[in-house]
């Protein structure tokens, strides 16, 4: 199957656009990245938390704080954010806005050891259920503008979580 986001062309800016919510929806550029813009998004949420959890070494408990407050900013900006960038941009759900890619990487990421094997464990797995979009995911997407935008992907994270969380139990 393939990702939505692979049909998705270039994105079109308008000529009057909201930078904060540009800034946001694409996680700072990530999502004009090329090919497969939410892969970009993904893998910068990871990077993210690796950066913090590798160089700065902080208890597990601070990192599950900062995810779940990463999770909350990316939610409350990012439902916003998604829906105007859409508006502006004069699509349903651009490839390009990779904030709901954002939020569910860090759920997936929660409770992961910090280390590159639960990292790319966590990737693998939100990918593959933000791709496929097991039921009842795919139904969220019908959600209004930026509520379908982000909440599908908050889906697809929690499934990874579910997943990542059992083969924790193994690895």
């Amino acid at each position: 199957m393939n990702s939505p986001e692979a049909a998705d062309p270039a994105p079109t800016i308008p000529v009057q656009k909201t930078m904060w919510a540009w800034t946001v929806a694409t996680f700072f550029g990530a999502g004009l990245g090329k090919p497969g813009p939410g892969t970009w998004g993904s893998v910068g949420a990871v990077l993210l938390w690796a950066l913090f959890t590798w160089k700065i070494q902080p208890s597990p408990q601070i990192i599950l704080f900062a995810l779940l407050i990463g999770i909350l900013l990316s939610l409350v900006l990012g439902v916003p954010a998604a829906t105007i960038v859409a508006r502006e941009s004069g699509r349903h759900d651009p490839g390009f806005v990779v904030i709901d890619e954002v939020a569910g990487q860090w759920i997936t990421l929660l409770g992961s050891p910090a280390d590159w094997k639960h990292g790319l464990i966590a990737l693998i797995l939100f990918r593959l259920f933000d791709i496929t979009k097991p039921f009842p995911v795919r139904q969220i997407e019908s959600l209004p503008a930026g509520w379908g935008i982000v909440f599908d992907d908050v889906g697809a994270g929690l499934y990874a979580l579910a997943v990542a969380s059992l083969l924790r139990i193994w690895i």
